[in-house]
C-alpha cells in the first residue's frame, strides 16, 4: 500500500478536490471488491439455513422420534460450521486493486488514476515537465468515477443453478407453515408433542358466553381449532363444550398458563343414563346410549389457558374485570328540608350495578347498644350510561338518631361481578330536621338520647320530666302536655326492642305534630310513596304495579299539597312573592304524568331520573313554610359566621388605628431627635429631614397634659416595643380568619379569594409589627381590610344566591317582584340582616382616588415635618393625620 503522503503527488498536489474524490471512490471500490469476495462463500451458509427453515416449517422435527430429531439438528449444525470455512480466505482489498477496478469499470486507458502517483524514470527538467503535463491530462479523465455494484459472478461457482432449490423450498415451506399442520422453528429444540388421535366421528360444538352485564355477543369456536392467536374474552365468561358422536366419552381438558391441566366436568343432566334392561340386551344398549347422548361440559374462565379436546386446541386470553371507581362530585350538602344531597361520579369498564353511601359515626362507644342500625343511603345510578356516569341523590335522613352528629361518609360502588370500589371518606355533621318549636326540639332530643344507646333511657326520662315541671308556663297547649305524659308512661314501661322502637317512633310523631301538625304526616307518606315507586322502577316491576304505585303517589302528593296550602292560608301573607318561583299543582301533575308515560313506554331509566328530580324539588319546596319567629339552624349558623366576620373587621380597624397612632408618635420622637434612638435605626431612613438637616425643636413636643393619651408620655423605645407587642393581636386576628374560612367550608360555602388575600396581608403586617416598623404594617393592614370587605361581599352574595335559589327570594334575602336589584318598589334600598359591608350603590375609590389621597397625606406629613412656627397650625396638621 502507498503511504498517505503519496496522495499529494502529481495532479493531486495542486487539485485537493480531485484527491478527495479519488479517495472516496477508492473506499467504495474496496467495499465492492470485498462483497464480491463475500457473496460466493455466503451461498452455502444461506442454503443450510434455508434447508433448516424448510424442514421446521414442513413439521419434520415434530413428526420424527426424538433421537432422529437430535441427529438432524447435529447434522444441520455441522453443515453450518463447514459452510463457514471458506470465510477464512477473506481479506480487505488493497488500494492498487481498487485503482485497477476503477480504471477497468470506467473504461479509462493509460491508467489515469495510477499515473498520478507514479514517478518518471529519468528526473530531468524536460522529463519532469512532460510528466506533469501527462498527469494533468489524465486527471481530466477521472473527474467522474463510478465503482458500480458488486459483480460476484455466482454463476461461475454454481454452474448447475442448484441455488434455486433451497429458495423454492423455503418459499413453499413458509406457505405451508401458515396452515393448521404447519411446524415451527422451535420444533427442533423441544420434544415432539404427544400424538393425539382425533376421532372423525366425534363432533365438537364449543362457544364462550360473556357475562350478560358486558353486553358482548357469544363467541363460537371453529370446529377444527384453526384460530392462531389467543381469543380475547371477558373475565368470568362461561365456556360450554358439547361433545356428540363417537363410541367413547371424550375427555375435555382446560390447560392453564402454568401448564396445570383441569378436567371440565360434565353437567349432571347430560350424563348418559344407564339402561335398566335385563338379560343379554344390557351390554349392547349401554354403548349405544353413550354414542347417541351428547355430553355438555361447562366452566367459568377466570385465567388464561387453552381448551383441549379430541386433538384440537383453542387458546384464550382472559381480559380482567377492573373494580369500579366512585368519588364525590363536590361536597355533600344539606337540602332545605334537611335532606342529605350527594353528587357523585362513578366509572366501571362494564357498568356499575349498585352504589350506596356508607354512613358511620365518627365517635363511637363500643359498649353502646343503639336501637337502630346505620342509615341506608342508596345512590341513584343511571342505567343507560352506568360505565361513566354522574348523578345526584337526595335522601331524607333526619328521622335517623344520628341526625345532627358527626359522621363519616364513604361512597361504595359494586359491579355485577361482585367487585367493590370505595371513595375517600368525608366527615360532616349529618343534616338534622330544623325545629322552630323549642318543645318539639326537646322531644326529638329525648328520642335521640335513648335511640343511640338504650342504656340511657333513665336520662331520657329525666329530660321528659324536666319539661313538665311547670307546664302552665312552658306548655301552652293542653294536648301537648297530655302527649308528653303518655310518652313518659311508654318510656317507663318499654322493655323489649320492639317496645323501644314503638316508643321512639311515638316520640318522633309527637315532635312532628308539635312542629307541623298533619303536614309532617303527609310529608312522610309522600316520601314513602316516592321510595316505593323508585324501588319498583329499579327492579323493572310490571306495568300494573307501576300504575298502582303512581296512583298512590298522586294521592300522597294531593294530601301533602292540601296540607301545605292550608298552612300557607293560615300563615301571614308574605309581601312581593315572586310568581316565577311558585310551584303549581298543574306542574306536579304534569311531571307525574310524564313519569308514568316513560315507565309504561319502557324508558324506566328516564322515569327514574325524573322521579329523582321530583324528589329533590319537593325537598326544596319546604322553603315555602312560614317561620314561627325563629331562624332555622342553617340561618342561625350563617348569622354566627356573619357576626364573627363583623368582629374581625372591627378589631382589624381598631388595630390599624392603634398602629397608625403609635407610628405617628414614634416618627414625632425621631424627628425631635431623642437621645435614646440609635443612629442606624431602620425607621430613620423613612423620615424626611428638616431644613438644613437640623433636628426639630424639642420644645414643640412639650404640650399640656390635658387630652393626652398614655402613649403621649412614652419614649421612642417604648413606642417601638408597643408596636412589637401588637403583633400578637394581629396574629390572633389571622387565626380567627382561618377558623372562619374553615367554618364556611363546613357549611358548604366556598370562601372567596378576598379572605385568602386578607390572611396573607395580616401575616405580612404581623411580621412588620414584630420588627417595629409601623408604616409598612399600616399599609398591609389597610390592604387586609379591603380584602376582608371584598371577601365579605362575596360571602353575602353566595348566601343570597343560595337563599334565592331555595326560597325564590331576591338578592338581599327578601322576596321580590320585578326588579331584583335589592330595592323596594319605591326604589329605596332594603334593610339587610347582619353587619353592613356596603352594597353596590356605594362608590369604591379607584386607583386614581387612592393615589390622590396618598399624595395629600404625604404633603401633610411633609409640612408637619418642616416644623410649622405656629402652634395652632401644628395641632391642626396632627389632627388631620390622627384617625379617631
Amino acid at each position: 500500500m502507498t503511504s498517505p503522503s503519496r496522495q499529494k503527488k502529481g495532479a493531486f498536489a495542486f487539485r485537493p478536490s480531485l484527491a478527495r474524490l479519488v479517495t472516496t471512490k477508492r473506499l467504495l471500490a474496496r467495499i465492492v471488491l470485498f462483497f464480491e469476495q463475500l457473496l460466493p462463500p455466503l451461498m452455502p451458509v444461506l442454503s443450510v439455513i434455508a434447508f433448516y427453515l424448510s424442514a421446521s416449517w414442513f413439521g419434520l422435527f415434530r413428526s420424527v422420534p426424538d433421537w432422529l430429531r437430535i441427529l438432524l439438528l447435529i447434522a444441520f449444525a455441522g453443515a453450518f460450521l463447514v459452510s463457514l470455512l471458506p470465510f477464512r480466505t477473506l481479506r480487505w482489498p488493497r488500494i492498487a486493486e481498487a485503482d485497477r477496478m476503477l480504471e477497468e469499470r470506467n473504461g479509462l486507458p493509460h491508467q489515469p488514476v495510477t499515473v498520478q502517483e507514479d514517478e518518471p524514470a529519468f528526473d530531468t527538467p524536460f522529463g519532469r515537465a512532460l510528466w506533469r503535463e501527462h498527469q494533468t491530462r489524465m486527471a481530466e479523465k477521472i473527474a467522474a468515477l463510478d465503482a458500480g455494484l458488486p459483480r460476484p459472478d455466482i454463476a461461475a461457482h454454481d454452474r448447475f443453478a442448484l441455488r434455486a432449490v433451497p429458495a423454492l423450498l423455503l418459499v413453499t415451506a413458509f406457505g405451508y407453515s401458515l396452515s393448521i399442520n404447519g411446524g415451527s422453528i422451535r420444533d427442533a429444540l423441544q420434544a415432539a408433542p404427544e400424538q393425539v388421535v382425533s376421532d372423525p366421528a366425534v363432533r365438537i360444538d364449543a362457544w364462550v358466553t360473556p357475562p350478560s352485564y358486558t353486553g358482548r355477543a357469544p363467541i363460537y369456536l371453529t370446529a377444527d381449532g384453526s384460530e392462531q392467536a389467543p381469543i380475547g374474552i371477558p373475565q368470568f365468561s362461561g365456556l360450554t363444550v358439547r361433545v356428540s358422536g363417537g363410541k367413547t366419552a371424550e375427555k375435555v381438558v382446560f390447560r392453564k398458563a402454568n401448564g396445570e391441566a383441569q378436567d371440565i366436568s360434565v353437567q349432571a343432566d347430560t350424563k348418559p343414563q344407564q339402561t335398566t334392561a335385563s338379560g343379554s340386551e344390557q351390554p349392547t344398549a349401554a354403548p349405544a346410549s353413550q354414542a347417541l347422548v351428547a355430553q355438555t361440559h361447562m366452566m367459568k374462565l377466570q385465567e388464561n389457558g387453552a381448551l383441549e379436546v379430541n386433538g384440537r386446541r383453542w387458546s384464550f386470553e382472559v381480559l380482567p374485570d377492573k373494580a369500579p371507581e366512585i368519588a364525590f362530585d363536590g361536597l355533600p350538602k344539606r337540602s332545605v328540608n334537611g335532606a342529605l344531597e350527594i353528587a357523585f361520579t362513578v366509572k366501571d369498564d362494564y357498568g356499575v350495578q349498585e352504589a350506596h353511601a356508607e354512613i358511620v359515626p365518627v365517635e363511637t362507644d363500643p359498649t353502646a347498644t343503639p336501637l337502630y342500625p346505620l342509615p341506608e343511603y342508596r345512590l341513584d345510578i343511571p342505567r343507560r350510561n352506568a360505565r361513566d356516569a354522574k348523578g345526584v341523590t337526595s335522601r331524607n335522613l333526619t328521622e335517623h338518631p344520628l341526625a345532627g352528629k358527626r359522621v363519616r361518609i364513604t361512597l361504595v360502588a359494586k359491579d355485577a361481578a361482585g367487585q367493590t370500589g370505595r371513595s375517600p371518606p368525608y366527615e360532616m355533621a349529618l343534616p338534622s330536621r330544623p325545629f322552630n318549636e323549642p318543645l318539639a326540639a326537646a322531644v326529638a332530643e329525648e328520642r335521640q338520647v335513648f335511640a343511640l344507646d338504650t342504656r340511657k333511657m333513665p336520662q331520657a326520662i329525666a329530660l321528659n320530666e324536666a319539661l313538665t315541671i311547670r307546664p302552665e308556663e312552658t306548655i301552652p297547649k293542653l294536648t301537648n302536655y297530655l302527649l308528653l305524659e303518655s310518652a313518659l308512661a311508654r318510656m317507663k314501661l318499654a322493655r323489649g326492642e320492639d317496645a323501644l322502637k314503638d316508643t321512639a317512633q311515638y316520640l318522633w310523631e309527637i315532635a312532628l305534630g308539635m312542629e307541623d301538625g298533619d303536614l309532617s304526616l303527609a310529608e312522610r307518606k309522600l316520601r314513602e310513596a316516592q321510595q316505593n315507586l323508585a324501588d319498583a322502577l329499579d327492579r323493572n316491576a310490571p306495568d300494573a304495579e307501576i300504575k298502582k304505585l303512581m296512583d298512590e303517589l298522586r294521592k300522597a302528593m294531593q294530601d301533602y299539597m292540601t296540607e301545605l296550602s292550608q298552612r300557607m292560608q293560615n300563615a301571614p301573607m308574605q309581601p312581593n312573592q315572586n310568581a316565577q318561583n311558585i310551584l303549581r299543582q298543574q306542574d306536579l301533575e304534569r311531571m307525574m304524568d310524564q313519569i308514568e308515560n316513560l315507565a309504561r313506554s319502557g324508558n324506566r331509566d328516564a322515569a327514574q331520573q325524573m322521579l329523582s328530580e321530583l324528589q329533590r324539588m319537593m325537598n326544596n319546596l319546604q322553603a315555602g313554610r312560614p317561620q314561627r319567629g325563629q331562624q332555622s339552624q342553617e340561618n342561625s349558623e350563617a348569622r354566627k359566621q356573619i357576626d364573627k366576620l363583623g368582629e374581625i373587621l372591627r378589631d382589624q380597624q381598631k388595630l390599624m388605628e392603634q398602629t397608625f397612632r403609635l407610628d405617628q408618635q414614634l416618627r414625632d420622637r425621631m424627628q425631635r431627635g431623642e437621645s435614646d434612638m440609635g443612629e442606624n435605626d431602620p425607621l430613620l431612613d423613612e423620615m424626611n429631614p428638616g431644613e438644613n438637616g437640623e433636628p426639630q425643636d424639642q420644645q414643640q413636643g412639650q404640650q399640656g397634659k390635658e387630652g393626652q393619651q398614655p402613649s403621649d408620655q412614652m419614649t421612642a423605645e417604648q413606642l417601638r416595643e408597643a408596636l412589637k407587642q401588637l403583633r400578637a393581636q394581629q396574629d390572633a386576628l389571622g387565626k380567627q380568619l382561618g377558623e372562619l374560612q374553615k367554618s364556611l367550608g363546613e357549611m358548604g360555602m366556598k370562601p372567596g379569594p378576598g379572605f385568602g388575600q386578607a390572611q396573607r396581608e395580616m401575616e405580612g403586617a404581623g411580621r412588620e409589627l414584630g420588627q417595629g416598623r409601623g408604616q409598612p404594617a399600616v399599609e398591609g393592614q389597610g390592604r387586609a381590610l379591603e380584602a376582608l370587605r371584598q371577601g365579605a361581599r362575596d360571602m353575602m352574595n353566595q348566601m343570597m344566591q343560595a337563599q334565592q335559589g331555595q326560597q325564590g327570594q331576591g338578592p338581599n334575602g327578601q322576596v321580590g317582584q320585578g326588579d331584583q336589584n335589592g330595592r323596594d318598589p319605591l326604589g329605596r334600598p332594603r334593610r339587610t340582616q347582619g353587619p353592613d359591608f356596603g352594597d353596590n350603590s356605594v362608590k369604591v375609590p379607584d386607583e386614581i382616588d387612592v393615589q390622590r389621597a396618598r399624595e395629600i397625606l404625604d404633603a401633610i406629613r411633609e409640612k408637619l415635618g418642616n416644623n410649622p412656627p405656629q402652634e395652632m397650625e401644628r395641632r391642626y396638621l396632627e389632627r388631620l393625620l390622627d384617625i379617631q
